[in-house]
C-alpha cells in the first residue's frame, strides 16, 4: 500500500488567510507549501475575511480542541445604511436605510456600542456551518429557508471605535468563542435603525497567538525553507500542549 504523501512534521503554523480563499483552501496550499503530510485548522474564517488561520502539523492538532475554544480577536469595518442576508459584503441586501439617510451620528454609535459590550445573547446567522438535521444551517439559507435558531450567550470583552465616517466604522473586538461578528454587525446596524454590514473582517488573535506573528501564504510559498516558520511543540505557549503529548516529549 502506497504511503501517504509529505513529511511528518510537528508545530503550529500562523497563516495570515489571504482575502477569497476558504480556511481549507488555504491550509491545504500551506501544507502543500510545507510538504506536510497531516494538517488542520482550529478556527474557519469566511472567504472574505482575512487574517490569522491557526494551522497544527502532526502532532500539534492535539492542541486543535483548545484552540476552538480560545478567545479571538477582530478588526472589522461595518458600513452602514443596508443589511445583507449573510451579514456581510457578499449577500443579498435586505434591507436600505432611506433616500434621506446621511450616516450615523458618532455618539449615537458610540451609544450603541455600549450596549454590546460583556455578556449578551447572540442569534446565530443562518449563513453558519451551525448543524440541524445532519445539514449545515447555510445549506437552508441558499435554498430561501430560514430556521428558528437558539440565542447563544457570548462575551464581548473588548469593543473598541477605532475610526468613523459616518457611513464606516471599524471597530475592535475581542470577544469569546462562538461570537459572529457577522451578526454583532448586523445586530449594531438594527439598533441604530439603518441597517449595517461587514465590509471587511481581520482576526489578529486566537488565544495566545497573534497576527503580528503569521506569515502571508504567498511569503510561505516562496520560502525556500517554509518549514522554519512552524512553532515547535517544545515553543508553544504554557499549558497550550495536552499532557500525554508533553509526557511522550519527554521519553
Amino acid at each position: 500500500m502506497a504511503s501517504r504523501r509529505g513529511q511528518m512534521l510537528d508545530g503550529v503554523l500562523l497563516l495570515d488567510k489571504p482575502v477569497g480563499l476558504s480556511s481549507n483552501h488555504a491550509l491545504q496550499r500551506a501544507k502543500r507549501a510545507l510538504d506536510a503530510r497531516k494538517a488542520g485548522h482550529t478556527g474557519t474564517l469566511d472567504p472574505f475575511a482575512t487574517g490569522l488561520l491557526v494551522c497544527c502539523l502532526g502532532r500539534a492538532t492535539k492542541i486543535a480542541g483548545c484552540m476552538l475554544d480560545a478567545d479571538k480577536g477582530y478588526i472589522a469595518t461595518m458600513q452602514f445604511g443596508q443589511e445583507t442576508d449573510s451579514g456581510d459584503l457578499t449577500g443579498n441586501i435586505v434591507f436600505a436605510a432611506t433616500s434621506e439617510f446621511n450616516g450615523v451620528v458618532r455618539s449615537d454609535l458610540e451609544m450603541v456600542l455600549e450596549d454590546f459590550r460583556g455578556e449578551l445573547q447572540q442569534v446565530p446567522p443562518m449563513y453558519s456551518a451551525l448543524k440541524r438535521d445532519g445539514r449545515p444551517l447555510y445549506e437552508y439559507a441558499r435554498q430561501g429557508i430560514e430556521l428558528d435558531r437558539p440565542p447563544r450567550a457570548v462575551t464581548i470583552y473588548k469593543l473598541e471605535l477605532l475610526s468613523f465616517t459616518g457611513l464606516e466604522a471599524q471597530i475592535m473586538v475581542q470577544c469569546s468563542k462562538g461570537t459572529y461578528i457577522r451578526t454583532l454587525a448586523q445586530d449594531i446596524g438594527r439598533q441604530l435603525g439603518c441597517g449595517a454590514h461587514l465590509k471587511a473582517l481581520r482576526r489578529i488573535s486566537v488565544g495566545p497567538f497573534h497576527l503580528d506573528n503569521a506569515v502571508e501564504l504567498e511569503a510561505l510559498q516562496a520560502m525556500p525553507e517554509p518549514q522554519s516558520t512552524l512553532i515547535a511543540l517544545d515553543a508553544l505557549p504554557a499549558g497550550l500542549l495536552p499532557a500525554t503529548t508533553k509526557q511522550k516529549e519527554e521519553l
